[in-house]
């Protein structure tokens, strides 16, 4: 089985090792195969979070 760090792909819709697509179709590196599984999930959780601070910040 293959090592780490794997990435998300973007243009693809899979999880890859380093050998995979281009790095700008991708997310990562993560440390393990499950947290690259939930990459897309991840970076919106973060993003709304990053919103609602911005929010917080200007009073909204």
């Amino acid at each position: 089985m293959a090592e780490g760090p794997w990435f998300f792909c973007l243009k693809h819709h899979t999880v890859e090792t380093r050998d995979g697509c281009a790095e700008r179709h991708r997310l990562g590196p993560y440390a393990t195969r499950e947290e690259a599984e939930h990459a897309v999930e991840s970076v919106a959780a973060r993003e709304q979070a990053l919103t609602a601070e911005d929010r917080a910040w200007e009073g909204d």
